[in-house]
Formats: structure tokens, C-alpha cells, sequence
């Protein structure tokens, strides 16, 4: 149930300034070894003092259903007591100056809170919260002398946390950074807690089948919660997985991806809703609910509470047009087309999310059919003022907006930055970057840690105040943007209740209800396209009996900009998982070169196989950062393609001249055409299942019960199959396992099922018995 921080409480009585270290002068002590989740009953504050095995912190239950407080017990953190009626409630004081002041009083609104701490906070602090981290992959490291670094010089509190969801590492890391953060407060320097923030960790698009009680909950991913075609599901989602980020300290969301997929060859049509621009506004209207609110036993939302996480609707206005499907995360993608003047469908699905806490800007250039800027500028969306005030002045959005990492860099820097998206501001340096940027209403810079160069863009900012280029001074502008940022922290309750207590976690991260309608969820994501019979959804189903053959496979995989292509081979499906299904498991034998690596296979003998079984996945061209789509060495284009076989972009259709293309130096635009040349999807099977004939089973030969089972990460336009009995399943970023709704299947994001890492299971025809690799 939510703690309700209602305005009904009177402020009035006398503030009183105590420190809290074991037993509490003002209210009463609970038993140290008492839950967090324990209830005050009583007139008065109590006290506990809670230990994660690391850290320990003392935690106050207010009465009334007050607000709950936490703080380290050996940080000297303060609080103001206020009698109200019969009640005695307690504040943290923050500033340390002994009076509660609005900023620490948790019974007025987030942004009131905000407004008022802003004022107090010095220009470097400001700074500091405009930065947010890199990716912070390891919190079974504890607090590393890096993250001090840039917590105590650079004064940053937005933290992104990249790693895994064990809870009891998540919830020691927190709580020594919170305590850390906690001892750099002064008299000075206003106390400012750390706002986690995390990309999707919920998503079963991943290797591995249902997950267990204990595990962080397995839910479809967005494309995948599109295939339920239930915005109520993707409420659901929002509700219980924002449970589970609390638990693990994460404050903000930095999801939902609600890029309108109108280009079907964009390698990031798996991250969104998909290209039905009402069915994707819905569904990211009930995502941001669903995790901003804070949800009654009866399903009432009663606002922000305990259980709200801040969301970020990205990419504004919308990233889903890339040229041939290429992607902005570098030079080969950069340019988004708007050849059919549809920009403001794109934007609708934001405008039905506009509740969000925060937005975060998309990389491309956007232009329309003429290749000229759709908005006002050649450059990216953050340094692209028709973009931000679409958002700030046209739909008079008022959160913090966000740049995506790394657009302060370019690709012509010096020193060769790995993520390098500041597109068409190559010739300004970072500190004008930055500059820039803020003037057109951003406030926050994804992927730096260093807040030097914001420090410059205050000073440049005064200058250009002072020289009567802006209204308004650098001191201001600043403030402005802390604001909005402390909002999404005192929303959340990050300044009141930073601290994590580890068995409370423990029971809510995987807890048996979010596990159960998490997989309900995968169940409800796999779409039927075609079934002439062969499967029934039989309940009671029996295939102990039964001999399933599951082919092998191999993935040659990507490179990207931060690894080399890994290669992977094994069983398409989990042939120890299948056989606690099936009574006889059957695969290839794989014949291997000296390294390792696979040269051909070699069927078994089939004449008693029953069902095959063979998980596959649409055509895949590459990754964000695999710049697919560009022969980077050559200065060519080729083609992404749909389609499993070579596609060769010969065809009238096939543009001569690109729309996009950067302005050369002599004025004349380069050409980014694929015209000519072909490609072959890298997860072009070995076998075609749709061409070749049914000869590996002449027993059976036209009516083997058989079906195909795809994961989509893009659009995929299969040819139907004449042959009898072949049902057709699309299984959008979700795992199952064999039950009563339908067999299970199994993909894995790399094209390959290694052994160890089972996931769904659906019969499948496979129709060549060799794969020889060239």
C-alpha cells in the first residue's frame, strides 16, 4: 500500500534540530533487528538501524503514514521534528541550518521542493547535475575510486547502472554510494542523493528460458508487448517491474524507446511499439503511468510514491526514418528521412507521453524529401532549435530533457572517442557544444562524468548575457534546469528514503506474482500467422512418447564499435531441456575446422522422427554500432535487406540518389545510394525452409507435422508455405517454455542456441541436410 504524503498535515508546531545516531531523543527506538516494512501505529517518529551487510543506515517510520526516512548511521545527517495535532513527525534537514525549510518538507509536491533547494545550491553543483554517467557495469565493485572521483570533484548524481540485477550487490552498491555522497555535505555544499537510472532489464528477448522466483521478472520486449496487442499488459508491466527497480535503487527509467517504426529495415524496430502510431501512443502513455505511479490494493493510482520510477520517453521526435534503416549511433546511419512528410505522426506517440519525468533527444539529422532539414538545422536533434522548441514551446513540456550519449563528440576529435554522435557540430569545440545545446532547453548530458566543460558553457552563457545575446544570466539558466532535475529526485523520494534494506528487496525482486504475470505476458506477445492443423492446443498434450530432431546451428556475429564478432554454434533449441519433454532427442554431428569452427553437418537417421524442432530469427544486418549499411573502408552503401537470400538493390524502385548526404566542400552533396550492389541477411540459414523439397523424410514426405517459429527484430515478410501442416508462429522478443497456450521455442539474439542457454521450443521443418560454410 502506498505511504500517502497528504497535504492535510498541518505544518505547524515548533522545529526542533536532533542528530540521529543509535537511539532517538525525539521518538521511539525499534528493535534493530525489526523490517523496514514495520508500521507506526503510534503518535510519534520510530526509529531503526538497518545493516546490508556493508553499510549500515538508520530508517524512520513517521506516523500517519508518513513519509519513511533513511539516512547513514555514521554520516551526521540531521532532523527537524514538527508536531502537528496529536502527531510528531520527522524531517531530514538537509542544509543542516536546524528549521525545516519547503525543500525538506515531503508533504509539498516534488517540483515545489525543487524550486526552493535550487536557489541554495552553488553553480558547480548545478553543473554537476546536468551530467549523467557513463555506463556503470559492475556494482559487485562496490564504490571504486573512479565513481568518487566523479561524485565528489564533478559533484554528479545521476548515475546509469548498467550491470546485473543481483539484488544483494545492486542494494550494497546503492547504499555505499548514498552513504558516500551523504559525508560530502557541508554547510556549503547542500546534500544532493544519487538518482540511478537504468535501461530495460526486464526484457526476455535474451538468452535463457523463464525465469526462476528470486530473478528479476522476464517480460516481453517492447516489440513484443506490441504483440499482445493489450495496452492494460504493457500498464501491468510498468507497475511490477518499477516495484523491482526501486528495490534495486534505480530512480529512473530510461525507457520507454516509442520511436515510431515506419522504416522496416531500421535495425531498432525491435525497441519500440511498432509502426501503428495510436496503438504505440497508448501503450507508452500506460508504460509511463504504470511506472511513475504508485498503485493501491483496488488499482488506484495515487501518484507519485514508494513504488514510482521517473521514466524517459526517447528518442524525440522520433528516430524510427533512418535512411535504408541505417543507424544514427554513427556515420553510417546518421541521416533520418522524412520522405513522406510524416513527422507529425511521429511525434504523436511522444505527445501522448508527455507525463513523463524527463525526455531524452535522438541522434539523426532529420530531413525531409527535398534532403533538406525537416525542422530548422543540418544537425542532430540537440543541437537542432526546431526540434526543442517543437518539445519545450509547442507542446509546452516542462521535464528535463536529455541528450543521448555521447553527442558531444564528434567523430573529428582528436583523441577518437568511441561513441562520437555530435552530427553537424564537428567544427565547434566541446565546451561550445555544450553551450549550444543548453541554449536550445536541454539540461542534461548523457555519458559525460566531467563537468569542466559545462563549467565553460556557464561562463560563455554570461558572456553572451552580458553582450545582450540572451535574456537571461547564466545563474538562472542553470537553476533552471536543477529544478527540473531535483523534481524527478524528490518525486521519487530519493532525498528522503535513499537508502535500500536488503531483505525488503530480496522479496520484492522476482516475487512469485511479477514472475507468473511475466510469463503470462510471453504467452499473450506469440501471434499465430498461419495453422492448417498440425498444432492443437491440447492441455493435456503427451510427447514423452514422442522423437524430436533439433538442428544445429552457427552465428558468425557483428563487429561493433566496442567488441569484435563473437562467434557462437550448438543446438538451435536445448536439447537437455527438450528432453524432459520429449522421449528421444536426436541432433547433428557437427564437423569442425582447426578452429573450431563449423564446416558441415551431418543429420541423423530421421526415419522415426516425429516433430522437428528449430528456433529461427528475422534476417538481422547489423547493430547500432556494426555501421551497417556502409562499407566504411570502400566509402560504399549496400543494401539491408528483409529477406533471408542475396538481395540485390538493381530494381526500378531502388533510389539512384539518396535523399541524404553530407554538404561537401565544393557544395555538391554526397551520394548515399545503394543502388547496385547486393547483401545477404549474416542470419541466412543454412537451410531454406521455404525452397527446398521435403526429401529428408520420404515416409512423411508433404504431410510432416511441422511448424516455424521466428523472433522478429525487424519486419519480416515470410513467404507462405504451400506444404500441409506447416503452421507459422511470430514470437516477438518473449521466451516460453512447453505449457498449455502453445509448444515452446527457442532464439537467441545472437542467431545461435548454445546448450546452457535454452528458451522457447516450436516444431519446425528443416529442409537441408548439409550446411558447408564458405
Amino acid at each position: 500500500m502506498r505511504i500517502t504524503y497528504g497535504r492535510s498535515l498541518a505544518a505547524v508546531g515548533v522545529a526542533v534540530a536532533l542528530v540521529l545516531t543509535g537511539c532517538t531523543s525525539g521518538g521511539s527506538t525499534a528493535d534493530a533487528t525489526a523490517s523496514s516494512t514495520l508500521e507506526n501505529n503510534g503518535n510519534t517518529y520510530i526509529t531503526q538501524e538497518l545493516d546490508d551487510g556493508q553499510t549500515l543506515f538508520t530508517r524512520v517510520i513517521n506516523p500517519n503514514g508518513g513519509q519513511a526516512l533513511s539516512y547513514s548511521a555514521e554520516g551526521g545527517m540531521a532532523i527537524v521534528e514538527q508536531v502537528d495535532g496529536e502527531f510528531t513527525y520527522a524531517f531530514k534537514d538537509l542544509n543542516g541550518n536546524g528549521e525545516l525549510d519547503p525543500a525538506e518538507d515531503w508533504r509539498l509536491e516534488g517540483s515545489e521542493r525543487a524550486a526552493d533547494y535550487a536557489t541554495g545550491l552553488s553553480k558547480e553543483q548545478m553543473a554537476g547535475l546536468m551530467l549523467f554517467s557513463a555506463h556503470e557495469r559492475a556494482p559487485e565493485d562496490g564504490l571504486t575510486p573512479e565513481q568518487q572521483e566523479y561524485l565528489s570533484d564533478s559533484y554528479l548524481r545521476a548515475v546509469l547502472n548498467a550491470g546485473g540485477s543481483d539484488v544483494t550487490a545492486n542494494v550494497q552498491w546503492v547504499n555505499q554510494m548514498q552513504a558516500y555522497v551523504e559525508t560530502l555535505a557541508s554547510a556549503d555544499t547542500p546534500y544532493i542523493p544519487v538518482n540511478f537510472s537504468s535501461d530495460p532489464r526486464s526484457d526476455a528477448s535474451g538468452d535463457g528460458a523463464f525465469t526462476d522466483v528470486g530473478e528479476i521478472s522476464s517480460w516481453p520486449g517492447s516489440l513484443g508487448l506490441a504483440a499482445t496487442f493489450d495496452p492494460d499488459t504493457v500498464l501491468q508491466f510498468g507497475q511490477m517491474a518499477s516495484q523491482e527497480y526501486r528495490s534495486l535503487g534505480i530512480g529512473t527509467a530510461l525507457s520507454p524507446q516509442i520511436d515510431l517504426a515506419t522504416e522496416p529495415r531500421w535495425l531498432r524496430v525491435s525497441g519500440t511499439f511498432g509502426e501503428d502510431s495510436e496503438m504505440a501512443g497508448a501503450m507508452a502513455a500506460n508504460y509511463v503511468a504504470g511506472f511513475q505511479g504508485t498503485y493501491a490494493e483496488d488499482g488506484g493510482d495515487a501518484g507519485w510514491g514508494t513504488d514510482s520510477v521517473a521514466t524517459m520517453i526517447k528518442h524525440w521526435p522520433g528516430d524510427g526514418a533512418g535512411e535504408g534503416g541505417r543507424e544514427s549511433h554513427t556515420n553510417a546511419g546518421k541521416y533520418e528521412v522524412m520522405v513522406g512528410g510524416n513527422s507529425a505522426e511521429h511525434r504523436s506517440v511522444f505527445q501522448q507521453a508527455l507525463d513523463s519525468a524527463a525526455v531524452m533527444t535522438s541522434y539523426s539529422v532529420t530531413l525531409n524529401a527535398d534532403g533538406e532539414p525537416e525542422y530548422s538545422q543540418r544537425m542532430g536533434s540537440s543541437y537542432d532549435d526546431g526540434k526543442l522548441s517543437e518539445l519545450r514551446e509547442a507542446n509546452s513540456y516542462e521535464g528535463v530533457v536529455v541528450t543521448d550519449w555521447g553527442v558531444t563528440r564528434a567523430t573529428t576529435d582528436p583523441d577518437d572517442p568511441v561513441i562520437a554522435t555530435g552530427w553537424g557540430a564537428e567544427d565547434l569545440s566541446v565546451e561550445e557544444r555544450h553551450f549550444e545545446i543548453i541554449k536550445n532547453g536541454t539540461d542534461m548530458f548523457g555519458g559525460n562524468n566531467d563537468a569542466a566543460p559545462v563549467l565553460a558553457a556557464y561562463d560563455l552563457w554570461q558572456e553572451a548575457y552580458e553582450a545582450g545575446e540572451l535574456d537571461v544570466d547564466a545563474r538562472t539558466r542553470w537553476q533552471q534546469s536543477a529544478a527540473r532535475i531535483l523534481t524527478m529526485s524528490f518525486s521519487i523520494g530519493a532525498f528522503d528514503d535513499p537508502f535500500l534494506d536488503l531483505a525488503t528487496s530480496q522479496a520484492q525482486v522476482g516475487s512469485q506474482d511479477k514472475v507468473a504475470a511475466g510469463q503470462e505476458a510471453q504467452l499473450n506477445s506469440v501471434v499465430t500467422l498461419k495453422n492448417d492443423g498440425a498444432i492443437n492446443l491440447d492441455p493435456e498434450a503427451d510427447f514423452s512418447d514422442k522423437t524430436v530432431y533439433i538442428p544445429q546451428t552457427y552465428d558468425t556475429g557483428f563487429n561493433s564499435a566496442f567488441s569484435e564478432a563473437e562467434y557462437t554454434e550448438g543446438p538451435s533449441l536445448d536439447v537437455e531441456v527438450a528432453g524432459k519433454y520429449f522421449g528421444t532427442v536426436v541432433t547433428d554431428e557437427v564437423e569442425y575446422d582447426a578452429e573450431g569452427r563449423v564446416t558441415g553437418y551431418s543429420a541423423p537417421d530421421l526415419s522415426d522422427v516425429d516433430l522437428v524442432l528449430v528456433g529461427m530469427r528475422s534476417p538481422i544486418n547489423g547493430t547500432s554500432f556494426s555501421k551497417a549499411g556502409w562499407n566504411e573502408e570502400a566509402g560504399t552503401w549496400y543494401p539491408l535487406s528483409l529477406q533471408y537470400s542475396t538481395y540485390t538493390a538493381d530494381g526500378e524502385n531502388v533510389r539512384r540518389t539518396s535523399v541524404s548526404g553530407d554538404v561537401l566542400a565544393d557544395g555538391s552533396r554526397e551520394n548515399r545510394s545503394y543502388y547496385g550492389p547486393n547483401r545477404r541477411s549474416r542470419t541466412a540459414p543454412t537451410w531454406t525452409p521455404s525452397t527446398a523439397p521435403p526429401t529428408r523424410w520420404p515416409h512423411r514426405a508433404g504431410t510432416f507435422p511441422s511448424s516455424w517459429r521466428s523472433r522478429p527484430r525487424t519486419r519480416w515478410f515470410p513467404r507462405s508455405s504451400r506444404r500441409a501442416q506447416t503452421p507459422l508462429w511470430w514470437a516477438s522478443a518473449s521466451r516460453t517454455r512447453r505449457s498449455s497456450r502453445s509448444p515452446s521455442v527457442c532464439t537467441s539474439p545472437t542467431g545461435a542456441c548454445p546448450s546452457s542457454s535454452p528458451q522457447a521450443w516450436i516444431p519446425w521443418r528443416p529442409t537441408r541436410r548439409t550446411s558447408r560454410r564458405t
